[in-house]
C-alpha cells in the first residue's frame, strides 16, 4: 500500500510563491484538494507527479524521495492534467494503445486493460471513433482510462470534472468511488459536489496553503454558528446580498430565502443552520 508525505513542501516563481511549506501524510483513500483557481492546486500535483521539482521541501513515496525512485515512481502513478492533451486524428483504441506503450504495459496484458478501460469509462462502443469527434465529456473520460492504464497505485486527478454536464460529473464520481480501494487517489476541484460524496479526506487550499484538512465532521466545525438563513424582503435581501457571502438566494412569493455565512447574527429572525460543504467552502476560501 503506497503512502505519500510531503515534508514542508514549496515551490517558487520568480516574485511569486505557489505553494507555501505544504506538510502531509497521503495515504489508502479519496483525497478531495479544495481551492479556488490560482490556489495552488495545480502545482502541487505537478510536483507530485514529478513534473516540478520543489524549491524547498521533499516528497517521499514509502520513506524515499520521489526523484530517487525516478521510473519506479512512474510506473506507481496515473495522472489526468488539467489541460489533457491528445492525438485528435487517432481513434480512442488507438491512442490508448499508444499510451499503453508509452507507459511499458506488456504486450500481452495491453490489448485487456485498454478493452477493461473502454468499459469502465462507457468508451467500448466508441473506441473506433476519431477522438476529435467526441464531446468534452467523453475526452475526460478518455483521460480518465488513460491515466488507470497501467493500474496505478497513485492516481492524481486535476480539474477532472471541468466542462462536463451533471451526467457525467455523476458517471465520473461512481468510477473513482470504484476504483479508490487500495489506492491513493487526489482529486483537486473547485468544484464542491465533486468531492462531498466519495473525498474521505478534505484538504483546503488557500494562497499556497493548505488552511483546513479533515474529514467532513471535522472541516465542518470550521464554519458551526456561521451558517444563516433568513427570509427577507427584496430591498433588504439585495442589502445582506451585497453584505455578506450568500450561498444560497431563492425567491419566495414577495419574499426572498436566503443562505449567508456571518461571523454573527446578522439580523433579528435570522435562523442558525449547520453547514454543509459549499457553506464551509464559501467560509474558508470565499470570506474575507
Amino acid at each position: 500500500m503506497p503512502e505519500l508525505k510531503l515534508d514542508r513542501v514549496t515551490k517558487r516563481f520568480k516574485n511569486k510563491t505557489a505553494v507555501k511549506e505544504v506538510t502531509i501524510c497521503l495515504q489508502e483513500g479519496v483525497y478531495g484538494f479544495l481551492g479556488a483557481n490560482g490556489a495552488g492546486k495545480t502545482t502541487l500535483l505537478r510536483m507530485l507527479c514529478g513534473v516540478l521539482k520543489p524549491t524547498s521541501g521533499e516528497i517521499r513515496c514509502n520513506g524515499i524521495e520521489i526523484g530517487k525512485l525516478d521510473g519506479e515512481y512512474r510506473q506507481m502513478l496515473g495522472y489526468l492534467p488539467q489541460n489533457f492533451g491528445y492525438y485528435p486524428d487517432f481513434t480512442a483504441g488507438r491512442y490508448l494503445e499508444y499510451l499503453a506503450a508509452c507507459k511499458a504495459v506488456p504486450k500481452e496484458q495491453a490489448k485487456e486493460k485498454i478493452q477493461e478501460m473502454l468499459w469502465l469509462t462507457g468508451l467500448e462502443s466508441e473506441q473506433n471513433v476519431k477522438i476529435k469527434a467526441f464531446s468534452g465529456g467523453m475526452v475526460r473520460r478518455l483521460g480518465i482510462a488513460q491515466a488507470l492504464l497501467n493500474d496505478p497505485e497513485i492516481l492524481i486527478l486535476d480539474e477532472p470534472t471541468s466542462g462536463l454536464d451533471p451526467k457525467e460529473r455523476i458517471r465520473f464520481r461512481n468510477i473513482i468511488s470504484a476504483l479508490s480501494k487500495g489506492r491513493i487517489v487526489i482529486l483537486s476541484t473547485h468544484i464542491v459536489s465533486d468531492v462531498e460524496f466519495i473525498a474521505g479526506e478534505l484538504l483546503f487550499m488557500k494562497q499556497g496553503k493548505i488552511i483546513v484538512q479533515g474529514d467532513m465532521e471535522t472541516v465542518g466545525r470550521c464554519a458551526e454558528g456561521k451558517v444563516w438563513e433568513y427570509l427577507a424582503d427584496p430591498e433588504e435581501a439585495m442589502r445582506l446580498n451585497a453584505a455578506f457571502a450568500v450561498s444560497n438566494l431563492r425567491n419566495e412569493g414577495e419574499q426572498v430565502h436566503l443562505r449567508f455565512i456571518a461571523e454573527e447574527c446578522p439580523c433579528k429572525g435570522a435562523l442558525s443552520v449547520p453547514p454543509g460543504l459549499e457553506d464551509v467552502y464559501l467560509y474558508l476560501i470565499g470570506h474575507e
